[in-house]
């Protein structure tokens, strides 16, 4: 696979069903090089398979299709000329989309009233006179809150997201609009009740709100009136979905600690609560289950909640009975489920999957009762295109005689290859069979393609095997990591055809932040390593992130006294290996001081170091940046390691 290759990743959105379960629509974005940014259309296709998936809209930024459930019309988010995306609603009978909302920043995810006559949804609101000139025109803010920007959008605390209502059949649906929600509070994850009576969403209304990570599931009617909390505190949660019969919330969520603060590789598992608030929150899967970061979704069905949870790699999607009883597998093996929809009628339930896999990076198939059908052949297609090579799992042993697993990427011919460690972000993720989520598809692929062999595995203190593994380096992160990863290494280096001699280390996020760490504390096992959006310095990062101080205490500790010894900058002087550093400008996660402070200590004691700066990309650029910038760090990278294994 080569490094211009990303043109023929399409990467699909989350899809929609009919409510008779006959048709579904997905997003299918893909990357354009030639016109430097992305294009996104809608696609329909037949769940029976008798006609192939077929382009609905023409984009070229078209997304977020929801079917209402008599299946006559499709609400969907488009840009309007000139304009951010607003929702749109076109008539599955033929005729053309028309525009139904008119938000100075654009409009959210559609989410139809069971009843076909109304749309939910959230948008930003801003304060008065903002987002309206240029950023320098703008009057000062006031920070009262330690979270108040996220990455890859800007500052929040000035334009908080809110809960509207609007009929979209009305001759002009933006002077029926209802705003439901109030206040300087971010709403999220809105869903009807089955009767169109009540709304629920999250919001962090509480005192305190801004300062910690908690939020509640709230209750209310369509035009806002009894307001009500159905939680109250200790978790952070998403997803709130009405069961079938209306009686309960079902939610994901993660316990908080006694400050309100992420553990950070604690499950994010499935709870429910009485909607008349007889009880409280109880939790249905164990431990062993968390909500997969590929899917972020739940949908509760008639016999019970469709939860896609990682393990070993895989991304398996279960029902999860109300009564908290065993999950029930419905896709599983080795492929990650990164979104779904479902729908209960007369045959059964119908399930439309987005699935990715190690030859495609998505395609959609439909399940009914155990017979599963593809319904798209965007993998076959890239299977034809692109020279893709297999991932070989393996396990290997670490030093306490706990097992590992892993992946290598071989390159063609005989060897001895030059290897590349590449270390996962997170830490609570995992890498999988697809090789996607987390590394993105292509990733592995380029550089083995480019005659490196790649080793990638899952430590402790990543999802996909159990709370007991992720929460293993909770009192030191780093010195529990590194043997982890090391074993993974000395593993995979037993093959003839790997070269223990040429063997760099590289990641991103967390595995920027270990790539440092392993050229301070295991330099001699390397030549040479790369660290990507990487936290470098603890105390620091928590006061500039987005993130900072949560991040902070739930991977490196309440104490600040201790975070510089779990800082790589601290061991600087240590590191004598070439290091490269790769950032984004705009990154609020991992911010550019990160990256500056590491470069300026190497530098100035002579090490050969490199830093690559990417303008106005954030934390995700690898994933979502400017096609000509990917392409870019991919040649900066083998550049790299050309030089230097």
């Amino acid at each position: 696979m080569k490094t211009t290759d990303i043109d023929l990743l399409p990467v699909l959105g989350r899809p929609t069903l009919s409510g008779d379960g006959r048709f579904a629509a997905v997003t299918v974005t893909r990357p354009d090089l030639a016109a430097e940014g992305y294009t996104s259309e809608l696609w329909l296709a037949e769940t029976d398979g008798s006609t192939p998936a077929r382009l609905l809209t023409q984009g070229p930024h078209d997304a977020a299709p929801a079917f209402s459930p008599d299946g006559r019309h499709l609400a969907f988010l488009r840009p309007v000329p000139g304009g951010p995306g607003q929702l749109h609603l076109l008539p599955m009978d033929g005729g053309e989309a028309r525009v139904v909302t008119g938000h100075p920043i654009g409009a959210g995810q559609p989410v139809w009233s069971p009843d076909s006559k109304f749309l939910a949804y959230t948008a930003r609101v801003p304060e008065p006179g903002r987002y309206h000139d240029t950023p320098d025109r703008e009057v000062p803010r006031r920070i009262t809150t330690l979270r108040h920007w996220a990455d890859g959008f800007g500052f929040t605390l000035d334009r908080p997201r809110h809960v509207f209502v609007t009929d979209p059949f009305a001759d002009d649906p933006m002077t029926v609009t209802t705003q439901v929600t109030d206040g300087n509070h971010d709403h999220a994850d809105v869903a009807w009740s089955p009767d169109s009576r009540l709304l629920t969403f999250t919001a962090a209304r509480h005192a305190g709100a801004g300062d910690d990570l908690r939020n509640d599931v709230w209750l209310c009617a369509p035009d806002g009136t009894g307001l009500r909390p159905l939680t109250d505190g200790g978790l952070i949660l998403g997803c709130p979905r009405f069961s079938p019969d209306g009686s309960t919330v079902c939610f994901a969520a993660e316990p908080l600690d006694e400050n309100n603060n992420t553990y950070a590789t604690m499950s994010y598992g499935l709870w429910s609560a009485r909607v008349d608030g007889s009880g409280p929150a109880r939790r249905l899967t164990g431990e062993d289950y968390h909500l997969s970061f590929a899917s972020q979704m739940i949908h509760p069905v008639a016999d019970g909640v469709l939860f896609a949870a990682d393990h070993r790699g895989e991304v398996n999607l279960v029902m999860v009975p109300y009564d908290g009883g065993a999950p029930k597998p419905l896709i599983t093996g080795a492929r990650q489920v990164n979104g779904y929809a479902a729908v209960d009628g007369t045959g059964g339930l119908t399930v439309a999957a987005v699935v990715s896999s190690a030859t495609s990076a998505g395609d959609l198939i439909r399940l009914r009762g155990t017979e599963e059908r593809e319904l798209t052949d965007f993998g076959r297609q890239l299977v034809k295109q692109a020279d893709l090579l297999p991932a070989e799992e393996f396990t290997a042993t670490a030093p306490d005689g706990y097992e590992l697993h892993g992946w290598i990427v071989r390159p063609r011919g005989k060897g001895p290859h030059p290897v590349l460690l590449q270390i996962k972000g997170g830490p609570y993720t995992q890498f999988g069979h697809t090789l996607n989520g987390p590394a993105a598809f292509d990733e592995a692929q380029v550089y083995a393609s480019a005659g490196y062999a790649v080793v990638l595995g899952n430590p402790r203190g990543c999802s996909g095997y159990g709370q007991a593994h992720g929460m293993y380096v909770a009192d030191d992160l780093p010195r529990k990591s590194a043997p982890d990863l090391l074993a993974l290494l000395d593993e995979a280096l037993k093959s003839p055809d790997l070269d223990a001699d040429r063997v760099g280390v590289m990641g991103g996020s967390f595995g920027g932040y270990m790539s440092a760490w392993m050229a301070a504390h295991h330099g001699d096992r390397f030549r040479a390593a790369i660290g990507e959006r990487g936290l470098y310095a603890v105390d620091s990062y928590a006061a500039s992130s987005d993130d900072g101080v949560n991040v902070a205490i739930a991977l490196y500790g309440p104490d600040p006294s201790r975070w510089a010894e779990k800082s790589p900058l601290t061991y600087a002087d240590s590191i004598r290996i070439p290091m490269m550093i790769i950032q984004s400008e705009e990154d609020r996660h991992c911010p550019m001081e990160q990256a500056q402070r590491m470069f300026v200590a190497l530098k100035s004691r002579g090490v050969p170091v490199e830093m690559l700066l990417f303008p106005g990309e954030g934390h995700d650029m690898s994933r979502t940046g400017l096609p000509s910038h990917r392409v870019a760090r991919f040649e900066a990278i083998l550049d790299w390691w050309g030089r230097h294994l």
